[in-house]
């Protein structure tokens, strides 16, 4: 999975302490390598200790499931991205979840 295309076109870390770090984690585990996601975990452990680990999970896990409330309450997707992830949408099936309906 490309780095960038998770966390952005930031260099490094991106203004974030560790970001580069953390970014590596969030790509790891919405990717599907687990070689990959295994070496993300270890190196965050080992530099920032169990409780940042933690934590980084705790925050991924909340942004999966705040995803997972919007569809099932059927908040739509903003305007402004409908465009930008169009193709994106159409490829995952999202469009037929309530969320991926256009707003109004």
């Amino acid at each position: 999975m490309d780095l960038n295309a998770v966390i952005g076109e930031a260099d490094g870390d991106g203004g974030i302490a560790h970001g580069e770090l953390l970014g590596r984690f969030v790509a790891a585990v919405v990717g599907d390598d687990a070689g990959e996601l295994k070496a993300a975990r270890r190196s965050l452990l080992d530099t920032l200790g169990p409780e940042a680990l933690v934590d980084a999970c705790g925050v991924v896990a909340t942004f999966n499931a705040i995803d997972r409330v919007a569809d099932s309450t059927g908040i739509p997707i903003d305007e402004a991205r409908l465009e930008p992830t169009a193709d994106l949408r159409e490829s995952l099936g999202i469009n037929a979840f309530p969320s991926g309906k256009s707003p109004g």
